[in-house]
């Protein structure tokens, strides 16, 4: 990785190192009847672990997808619609795509429970909306990919101080709120506490906001930061905020936020009132991960086994992305790659293979990379690689690798469209 181009990850990104079960030990394992995964979710580790169950399998494998949205919008590069570089269609995903290409089968509905069959399968239980009838699935494995949730703050309306934390209508939203903003104008934004999903997204955000108000003649940014300092490419936020935006950024560690009155934060020492008010609190897994008990790290994440992304307490059910609770971080290209090596383990469990030998555990790593935008027309690149400590029995950072940064630059903005183009393509396409 010392010697790693970024360009060569741009083009090799979407090429798995698995060694699945060939579709002819399937058929050997399964006759003629199809085992059925159900995935609950189809954001990147939703949508990725969908496609190359099929792909994979040679189409030997039923997936249904479960999701109450029939599109993804991506929260990777959506800071550049917050800025008006991109549009809400450059980032938006439609499910019809996996089911034409792929033959995934999509489910417009919410899930409400998952439980044990009287064959020694799984049900998962749904219904297609608010008062509907509940309908079940039958199965023999479980994926839960569901996000995010986020903690609640006392006051706090998201319609008011948006997030724009899950892409979509809160991208908007805070959009036409920093159109409307005047010259001069301040706007007062929140750092989650570690972990939580993108870790240099937050700051990357400041600098894009920053960058609006730059342009518009001059104003303030308050980073409010519930860490006690920048938590990932340190070096290059804190030149950007004490050099680019030295004038707009005022940035603030070790914040403790008690409520929020309007466009009113308050903080354990201190209150805020802003023009434009983006809150960003404290993230948790997905609400089905907490409803089914699965939250057992910190009562916030699921405790998952690396090698193949199942539940520690329960077997056949298995969480991805940034539900999990590993000391990977949460992020579009991890929650990918986290779905490839879960694809790769339950096609082995379908064919009767081990998936603890020693040469696929030597062989399993994930990977995490992003871009971010810290001008118009400028952006940093930041990667970091995780290989399987046997000793430890969990991913460990590869230490050439991690925090490997370069700072920011128009190579690298230029760069980012054709990473991200990438990652849609290898997660929805």
């Amino acid at each position: 990785m010392n010697n790693f181009n970024r360009r060569d990850f741009i083009k090799l990104m979407g090429i798995s190192a698995a060694s699945v079960a060939t579709p002819s030990l399937l058929k050997a394992a399964t006759g003629n009847v199809a085992p059925r995964v159900v995935v609950v979710g189809s954001g990147f580790a939703g949508s990725t672990v969908a496609k190359y169950l099929r792909l994979w399998s040679g189409n030997m494998i039923d997936v249904i997808v479960i999701d109450p949205k029939t599109s993804h919008v991506s929260c990777v590069m959506s800071n550049l619609v917050v800025n008006g570089k991109l549009n809400m269609s450059d980032i938006t995903f439609d499910h019809s795509v996996l089911s034409d290409n792929y033959g995934v089968q999509f489910i417009k509905g919410m899930v409400t429970g998952v439980g044990p069959d009287a064959e020694g399968g799984k049900v998962v239980s749904y219904n297609t909306g608010p008062g509907t009838t509940i309908k079940q699935k039958k199965c023999d494995y479980v994926v839960l990919a569901p996000g995010i949730a986020m903690d609640e703050i006392p006051g706090w309306d998201q319609n008011i101080a948006p997030h724009a934390w899950i892409a979509g209508e809160q991208t908007t939203l805070l959009k036409s709120q920093l159109e409307a903003i005047p010259a001069g104008g301040t706007v007062v934004m929140t750092v989650p506490k570690a972990p939580y999903r993108c870790p240099p997204g937050p700051y990357e955000r400041a600098c894009v906001i920053a960058d609006i108000m730059k342009r518009k003649g001059g104003g303030r940014v308050v980073v409010l930061d519930m860490n006690s300092k920048i938590i990932v490419e340190e070096h290059m936020f804190s030149t950007a905020f004490s050099d680019i935006y030295a004038d707009i950024v005022e940035y603030i560690p070790n914040v403790i936020v008690e409520r929020v009155d309007g466009l009113t934060i308050k903080t354990t020492t201190d209150s805020y009132t802003a023009d434009v008010l983006n809150v960003i609190p404290t993230h948790k897994a997905g609400k089905i991960i907490t409803e089914l008990g699965y939250a057992s790290i910190n009562e916030s994440w699921a405790d998952v086994n690396p090698i193949s992304y199942e539940l520690k307490s329960d077997k056949g059910i298995f969480v991805i992305g940034d539900s999990s609770g590993t000391n990977q971080p949460k992020s579009g290209h991890m929650a990918n790659s986290q779905a490839k090596v879960c694809a790769d383990a339950i096609i082995r469990m379908i064919a009767n293979q081990p998936i603890d030998d020693l040469q696929r555990l030597s062989n399993l790593t994930t990977n995490s990379a992003c871009y971010s935008p810290i001008t118009f027309n400028t952006a940093t690149w930041l990667t970091a690689g995780f290989a399987y400590d046997q000793d430890l029995e969990k991913m460990v950072a590869i230490k050439k690798s991690l925090g490997q940064a370069e700072m920011h630059s128009i190579d690298h903005y230029q760069d980012m469209f054709s990473w991200s183009q990438n990652l849609f393509e290898n997660s929805f396409m």
